[in-house]
């Protein structure tokens, strides 16, 4: 006797050793031996042979027409046995055969949208509405499935069809596996055994190398749109005294958020006040109103060669911006120095009007106030240069300052590496198109005009951290516990040192037009200069606040973001350079594995030959191709440029390589581009100024 069974929903069949109550000793033609629940043994017979039973009922089945059998069967609950007997016999008193059976249960259990399974062989149909819409749905499976194939097969001749197209950011990065467009890539990408990247490429799936990276950003950083809905800019409610001072700010021609100004007063008196005044968004702009509601969704600027996203409406930010030959409300530190000593005899924060004399900008004047310029002024002060002895005053405090800071880092900083411009041929402003001629210009990092600013930003974002504690007020720090390897800068609302600027506590608060933190700490050193000891009081943000917690989160991960694009769409644009010049060789300086750092661009790339040199060694090296998309290149060593390794030169790139490592390097397409490391001072004071 033999019988067939059903097991893990496969049919298998076998002669049977021996029964119990409730189980079934089978062999299997096979010769192994299993034992079968007596629920699962379906059907019982003594020829054919197991193996010819299931051959002949399976080519059997596919005879059986699923509509025709679902008009015979009965409306109530049957055995597939009732089925073959009412479907293959002329006689409804005579039982089907063995193989009749075998192919009705089989039938049976591959059509769930016909008939429902009860258990030990009994099946139930289904109703005639919900069988319609199984066999509507079955026809649009089948319908995305010859879909799915027509599109593969055009990805494949080197075609993209427009949906493809149009998902194609959501494809490579965040792809949904079900879709029908996923589905297409994949399946073409396997039978013509090229990468997805790849394949979508030479399909003509991506039009443009910097529409490609400019889209995969928005795609993931912006998908609702750029754009901001119109609001307008609170006006400023407080009745603000006009400050007795000129003030000045230093900023590129292209910045138009003016966060910052100085002011100078008391020179050759022997106590000098030194203003740093900062615009004053937070004194409209209130935690939960429309305009907030879109810095906190933005979080921050982002900046790219040619092209910005402001962190706020431009029509918001010009009504608080630091704008020349207006009285701008301010938040104002103001530091009293003993003017020989330079030592800080005292501190006083106050909300005011501040008169904003001039605009001043680092690509005009960096020329004129130079390091030869400060060290003639020193002794003769220069009477004739519009606000050269308030600058030569405070060139010589950032230098003080800087000296200071330095003793408690414990070493000097490293200004090695200079920064770069980049200038688009691209006079309307409009979004770039990727292909505008571009221009890369050098500057070295802590020139005067860039250590001025930095060190009053440092001075009051140090200054307003520890008033803030001293308050009980929480606010947004940024710590570095120790400069040792491996320690990173941290967020936090607890004013601990940043070992890297060399401060006791450092609080984001010179940027409220550009970094949502600096607003959300403007609000807390508001509360503070109002109310006083009771500040932590009114503060809108109290100790141990969870919202404060969700900003820092959602901050570190957005300027995080943002910060890697800009390195990325910097690294496009160094590349574009590179081509438009037709430069083959390049001189560079090897810092690490096979990596090397060009001396005059902002390129990192792998070398041939550079494994093994020692850091600082200097090379020439030869440019391989350049994939845009990738935005990698290769080289190869051609000429060591130095018989031996400056020791200075070497730790001075090691120490550089803990600031940015890979900020300049080539990106991965599969991943995010992230990777930003952390700031040490250099990367820090750039930010702020």
């Amino acid at each position: 006797m033999f019988v067939l069974f059903e097991e893990a929903g496969k049919f298998l069949a076998g002669r049977i050793l021996s029964e119990a109550e409730s189980s079934v000793q089978v062999e299997l033609d096979s010769g192994k031996r299993v034992k079968v629940k007596a629920a699962n043994a379906l059907l019982r017979f003594e020829k054919p042979a197991p193996a010819a039973l299931i051959a002949a009922g399976q080519q059997l089945s596919e005879d059986i027409e699923l509509d025709l059998a679902w008009e015979f069967a009965s409306e109530d609950e049957f055995s597939f046995g009732d089925l073959a007997r009412d479907y293959f016999s002329a006689d409804p008193s005579k039982a089907a055969s063995t193989e009749q059976q075998a192919a009705a249960l089989f039938r049976l259990y591959d059509a769930p949208h016909y008939f429902r399974r009860a258990g030990k062989g009994r099946f139930k149909k289904a109703p005639p509405e919900i069988l319609q819409q199984a066999l509507l749905a079955i026809e649009k499976k089948k319908q995305v499935m010859a879909q799915i194939s027509a599109w593969a097969e055009a990805l494949g001749k080197g075609q993209c069809p427009d949906p493809v197209r149009d998902q194609l950011y959501k494809i490579l990065f965040k792809p949904d596996k079900n879709s029908p467009e996923y589905k297409a890539v994949v399946e073409a990408a396997r039978a013509t055994h090229k990468a997805p990247l790849d394949l979508l490429q030479q399909a003509g799936a991506i039009a443009s190398a910097y529409q490609f990276h400019w889209k995969r950003f928005l795609f993931e950083n912006f998908p609702k749109g750029t754009g901001f809905p119109a609001v307008q800019a609170p006006a400023i409610k407080d009745e603000l005294p006009l400050a007795q001072v000129q003030a000045f700010s230093i900023d590129d021609s292209s910045t138009t958020e003016i966060d910052d100004a100085l002011s100078v007063q008391g020179l050759s008196s022997g106590t000098v006040t030194l203003g740093i005044h900062i615009a004053a968004p937070g004194l409209a702009v209130l935690p939960g109103s429309p305009v907030d509601a879109l810095g906190r969704a933005r979080l921050s600027t982002v900046y790219m060669p040619g092209y910005k996203l402001t962190m706020l409406p431009d029509e918001v930010v010009q009504s608080y911006t630091l704008q020349e030959g207006r009285n701008c409300p301010a938040l104002s530190l103001y530091v009293t120095l003993d003017e020989a000593t330079l030592a800080i005899t005292g501190t006083t924060t106050v909300l005011e009007l501040v008169p904003i004399a001039s605009n001043l900008r680092h690509d005009k004047l960096d020329s004129v106030f130079t390091e030869e310029f400060f060290e003639k002024a020193v002794a003769t002060p220069p009477a004739d240069v519009a606000w050269g002895p308030e600058l030569t005053f405070l060139h010589r405090l950032a230098r003080h300052l800087k000296a200071q800071r330095e003793v408690v880092r414990g070493k000097p900083e490293n200004f090695n590496r200079p920064d770069y411009n980049f200038g688009l041929d691209n006079p309307s402003g409009k979004e770039p198109e990727g292909n505008e001629t571009v221009s890369i210009s050098i500057r070295k990092r802590g020139a005067p005009l860039d250590l001025i600013v930095a060190e009053a930003m440092i001075l009051a974002n140090s200054t307003w951290g520890e008033w803030l504690a001293e308050h009980g007020v929480p606010g947004i720090y940024r710590s570095q516990a120790s400069l040792a390897p491996g320690v990173k800068v941290r967020m936090g609302t607890k004013a601990l040192p940043h070992a890297g600027i060399g401060v006791k506590s450092y609080a984001w608060s010179t940027s409220p037009l550009r970094r949502y933190t600096d607003l959300v700490n403007q609000w807390q050193i508001i509360a503070c200069v109002k109310n006083g000891r009771t500040a932590a009081l009114a503060a809108p943000f109290k100790p141990r606040d969870t919202d404060l917690f969700s900003i820092i989160s959602g901050f570190d991960g957005a300027y995080g973001a943002y910060n890697g694009f800009q390195a990325g769409i910097e690294r496009y644009w160094t590349l574009k350079y590179i081509q438009q010049h037709a430069l083959t060789e390049l001189t560079a300086t090897a810092f690490k594995d096979n990596l090397v750092r060009a001396d005059d661009l902002p390129l990192v790339l792998p070398a041939a030959g550079a494994q093994g040199l020692p850091r600082g060694a200097r090379v020439r090296i030869r440019l391989g191709a350049i994939d845009e998309i990738t935005l990698d290149v290769a080289g190869t060593v051609i000429e060591r440029l130095d018989a031996a390794v400056d020791e200075a030169a070497a730790e001075a790139v090691e120490e550089e390589d803990n600031e940015s490592e890979m900020a300049a390097g080539p990106i991965s397409i599969a991943v995010d581009m992230s990777d930003v490391a952390s700031d040490t001072t250099a990367s820090a004071t750039a930010a702020d100024s």
